[in-house]
């Protein structure tokens, strides 16, 4: 589960993809500073002295923000970005892109759900495992709506929905519940929580409402997060799932991180163990997935969702979507 970055484009245009493709109707203020980063050669040079990994544009901006950087125009920001580029630096070098967000689980429930009960969740990437909750949060796809089996949460999610969607009956049953992570975040310790928030983009408000309503679900009862490389921990953990539940594998936005060799060395073994397989990546991020089926005009922001290597829906990379190619 390492982060890297792709070491084909360079730092500038790495920014300027993510002004381009990834800040549109997401977030204008990360949009402007991506946009000016890329055309600003001593910034630029600033973020080059990182190790590769360390560039990504979500982990710096994330890590301006924890440093205290204001919500302002690039113009501004650059100033105090020169004179506190060491505390920004050191962040990052010691931080990574770990957004834990909640709303994927609506994206994941509908496969879930579908699933023989009860199920066995092991997430790969988990960071402080929000998303090894799915059946504790509320969930509303259109006019249907799924509670928990004891009443409505303090959370709902409400992605955008089209097509089919298998609009779940019941919450699903999970029997057990764990994570893989390089670096597991701990819901009760308060720097990390910060963090965590620090990860959330400056607009979205409700997202980060949202985080600290999921964090506090989760200190109720603090996932088992395993501190683990997913090539070396994935199959030991596993085999720790009771043998009575139905073991299925998730993750989402993690596998973007993993270098090229280690994504076809995962995709290689989930499927040798028993159980099920679901991934919510990137377009093309997932080997295998996404080659059946042809997108056309498929907006490149969105994931691709699929179960055992088969893509079944785009989402919106937050959970804010869901459409469903059947």
């Amino acid at each position: 589960m390492k982060a890297v970055a792709d070491p084909g484009s360079s730092t500038a245009e790495r920014y300027r993809d993510f002004a381009e493709v990834e800040a549109p109707g997401q977030s204008m203020v990360y949009g402007e500073w991506a946009l000016g980063v890329a055309g600003d050669p001593r910034i630029i040079e600033l973020i080059d002295e990182l190790p590769l990994a360390k560039r990504q544009v979500n982990l710096v901006f994330a890590a301006i923000r924890a440093a205290g950087g204001p919500v302002v125009s690039y113009d501004e920001l650059r100033q105090w970005l020169l004179a506190q580029w060491p505390t920004v630096r050191s962040i990052a070098l010691t931080r990574s892109t770990q957004t834990n967000e909640a709303a994927r689980c609506a994206v994941l429930l509908p496969l879930l759900a579908g699933l023989p009960q009860p199920l066995a969740l092991l997430e790969v990437g988990a960071s402080a495992g929000l998303c090894l909750f799915p059946d504790r949060y509320s969930y509303r796809y259109g006019d249907q709506e799924v509670h928990p089996t004891e009443g409505p949460s303090a959370i709902v999610l409400v992605p955008r929905v089209s097509g089919p969607v298998p609009v779940p009956h019941r919450m699903p049953s999970i029997a057990w519940r764990a994570g893989l992570d390089l670096n597991p975040l701990d819901v009760n310790n308060v720097d990390e929580m910060q963090w965590l928030e620090a990860l959330v983009w400056p607009e979205h408000q409700e997202r980060r409402r949202r985080l600290r309503a999921a964090v506090a679900i989760a200190q109720q009862d603090p996932p088992r997060i395993v501190r683990s490389d997913a090539l070396v921990g994935l199959e030991s953990l596993a085999a720790q799932a009771p043998a009575d539940a139905t073991l299925v594998i998730v993750h989402s936005a993690a596998l973007a991180y993993f270098p090229q060799d280690d994504r076809t060395a995962f995709a290689a073994l989930v499927p040798t163990l028993p159980g099920h397989w679901i991934s919510n990546e990137g377009q093309g991020v997932t080997p295998g997935v996404g080659d059946r089926v042809v997108a056309s005009g498929a907006d490149p922001a969105l994931f691709a969702v699929a179960l055992d290597g088969h893509q079944v829906a785009f989402a919106g990379g937050h959970g804010q979507s869901l459409d469903w190619i059947g």
